[in-house]
């Protein structure tokens, strides 16, 4: 059964993203972290998206710039397998990517059951409290920032019932960032 991972960013009052939906709080670089990101970025696997990721990211890596300033990460987002949730959209363009419009939980359910690489959401809150309560998600890489904003969206907006985790891995970076990574208690 293929794994599926969340990797995102939250601030230290547990927002995913200001009162706006703007997550440029999250890109603090430093060699050490940019190292880090780029280790993660080099593995294998199928990125699962919702739309308004999708539209985001899309609207960045797939560009001139992206390749410049961070050709391995592009390299590697450009490449790779991606599946974007929407009910809205009607194409996905772009390249190796997948739309999928019906239920995200029987899809995901499906996707898993699968042979092939893991699973990974980057970003996505809605897709990712969706998942979460339907216990889809097999490990939560979670990086704290060390900034307030005071106000915005938690990465679990919606979920209803609580959710008992256990860490199984932290690491502090100079930066101030602190990588945690949980799985779901047993």
């Amino acid at each position: 059964m293929r794994k599926l991972i969340v990797f995102n960013s939250v601030t230290l009052d547990g927002y995913f993203t200001d009162s706006g939906g703007d997550m440029s709080w999250a890109h603090k670089h430093d060699a050490e972290w940019n190292s880090f990101v780029k280790g993660n970025a080099s593995g294998e696997g199928t990125l699962l998206f919702g739309r308004k990721t999708y539209e985001l990211m899309v609207s960045y890596w797939p560009t001139p710039m992206a390749m410049k300033n961070d050709p391995v990460v592009a390299a590697g987002m450009n490449r790779l397998p991606k599946v974007v949730f929407s009910r809205t959209l009607d194409t996905a363009t772009w390249s190796n990517t997948t739309l999928v419009k019906g239920d995200l939980a029987a899809a995901v359910r499906k996707m898993k059951s699968e042979p092939g690489d893991t699973l990974v959401i980057l970003g996505s809150g809605s897709i990712v409290s969706q998942l979460a309560q339907e216990s889809l998600i097999d490990e939560f890489q979670i990086a704290l920032n060390p900034i307030v904003l005071g106000t915005g969206k938690t990465l679990f907006e919606g979920v209803k019932s609580k959710l008992h985790l256990r860490l199984t891995n932290s690491r502090t970076f100079q930066n101030g960032n602190v990588f945690l990574r949980y799985e779901p208690a047993s």
